[in-house]
């Protein structure tokens, strides 16, 4: 039996930021303590981590990463290793990563690949959501197989037509399978068919830089499909849940049917907050492809626009329930450099699984967010909405101890430099950061301290979750 007692700092939750010591024994949190009363009361700890100044947090769920993802002739650039001790260093001490089932592949043999690519591999813990890329009888059937193994959410895909695409049927169809099971449905909502007309006709006009890439998929189609997905759920009665929503338009959709109380929810990424349509264009000087490094999907919006106003305004509302990351990382060299003649086939993503708790802490700074809500969107809501909850995204007794002490007087700049992302540049090169990660345990070890990891490949464990606390 080993114990670790965190003192002197401010605990935060979803509901209040209150002074506690925490005491861990082995793997969990056994007790939240007056401060003072270890030391009155003859508790001793074998380890003391002192978190004078620092708010002592749940370590944050990312709920939306994409490691080893085969994507446009290529892959993502980061293994479940490499992506899991990046995600440590930045305060994420879970993962959800998606499973990939392709057009023609098969489900059962799919999620397989998925448990072998992370098993022994990763530095924390880890979940599945299962991607459907062919909704039909058997992959439909093995959804209930799925639940009972504990991957209780599947994402759909209204994009990427002859890959991912599902058709406004079968959507249907693996919503109606959703509720009969009481699973969560993941969607990404842009209209593919209409975005691949779009982009060819660009093509055929020689419009292939980076930048078209956004131009082509306007965020008019992401509020379109965000629409048809919440109206195909109603009549299914499943539940929805957007991923990486990037406009006005789809957030209108979204706030609008959370208004009249439906099961529908939304998460957003740090890109849409921060990044634009713009930056497509690189950097006066560079050599004119280098916006490609921005390329991702649902793609950035233009600064010119109120996107990222109301993104803000959503998380601060509810009506975007969690920040996500959609960590897709791929190397500019040799990877992004695959669309140089045309932006179609530059790999889509962005990596950011080790910034996302920073860069979202930014909000609380400028006061877009409270602290509190920091912590909800970012760890609380994440274990809720998908089956994980208390286990994880809570510091209480009974919890898995998974804590950041994390130091507002920080000051980091974000630099390919000193990322731990397996990336030959960052999208947020040179972002000054106001607070930082000190240190953070897993399951009740510290796997990295003031900058140094301590942890081990093969520490994270799978997880297998139980359903969304969040469905009426």
């Amino acid at each position: 039996m080993t114990r670790t007692l965190i003192t002197n700092g401010t605990v935060v939750s979803a509901t209040g930021a209150i002074p506690h010591d925490v005491l861990v024994q082995d793997e969990t949190v056994v007790a939240l303590l007056s401060p003072g009363t270890a030391e009155a009361t003859g508790i001793t700890a074998d380890t003391v981590l002192d978190a004078t100044g620092c708010y002592v947090v749940p370590g944050g769920i990312d709920a939306h990463t994409h490691m080893e993802l085969p994507f446009g002739g290529t892959s993502a650039s980061d293994t479940f290793e490499t992506g899991t001790v990046a995600a440590a260093h930045g305060g994420t001490t879970t993962i959800i990563d998606f499973a990939v089932q392709t057009a023609g592949g098969d489900l059962r043999d799919s999620l397989d690949t998925w448990y072998a690519k992370a098993e022994g591999n990763c530095a924390v813990d880890y979940a599945f959501h299962m991607i459907v890329g062919g909704v039909d009888d058997s992959s439909l059937k093995l959804m209930g197989d799925l639940v009972a193994e504990g991957i209780t959410s599947f994402k759909l895909f209204m994009a990427y037509p002859g890959v991912f695409y599902s058709d406004d049927g079968q959507i249907l169809r693996a919503m109606q399978r959703a509720a009969e099971l009481g699973a969560m449905i993941s969607m990404h909502a842009e209209n593919g068919i209409a975005i691949d007309v779009l982009a060819a006709q660009a093509a055929a006009r020689g419009e292939t830089a980076p930048i078209h890439h956004g131009i082509t998929r306007p965020a008019r189609l992401e509020g379109e499909a965000t629409f048809r997905a919440i109206q195909l759920a109603l009549v299914a009665g499943a539940p929805v849940y957007f991923v990486h929503l990037s406009s006005s338009e789809a957030l209108e959709q979204v706030s609008r049917a959370r208004a009249e109380g439906h099961n529908v929810f939304a998460e957003t990424c740090p890109q849409y907050l921060y990044l634009t349509l713009e930056d497509h264009l690189g950097a006066p000087g560079d050599d004119g492809f280098e916006g490609a490094k921005y390329v991702c999907s649902a793609p950035l919006r233009s600064k010119h626009e109120s996107h990222g106003r109301d993104l803000w305004r959503g998380l601060r509302t509810n009506d975007l329930s969690i920040v996500a990351t959609d960590h897709c990382p791929f190397c500019y060299k040799d990877q992004k450099e695959l669309g140089r003649e045309d932006f179609r086939a530059i790999p889509n993503g962005i990596g950011g699984v080790e910034h996302r708790m920073d860069l979202i802490f930014q909000g609380v700074v400028t006061g877009e967010l409270s602290l509190e809500r920091w912590v909800e969107t970012c760890s609380t809501t994440p274990a809720r909405m998908f089956g994980l909850y208390p286990r994880k995204g809570v510091i209480a007794p009974g919890a898995d101890a998974d804590i950041v002490l994390y130091d507002p007087q920080a000051r980091t700049t974000i630099s390919a430099a000193t990322h731990h992302m397996t990336m030959d540049y960052s999208a947020y090169e040179g972002f000054e950061v106001a607070g930082g990660v000190r240190t953070v345990m897993s399951r009740g070890r510290v796997v990295v301290d003031r900058g140094t990891y301590h942890g081990s490949k093969g520490h994270g464990r799978f997880l297998p979750r139980g359903l969304s606390s969040y469905l009426r």
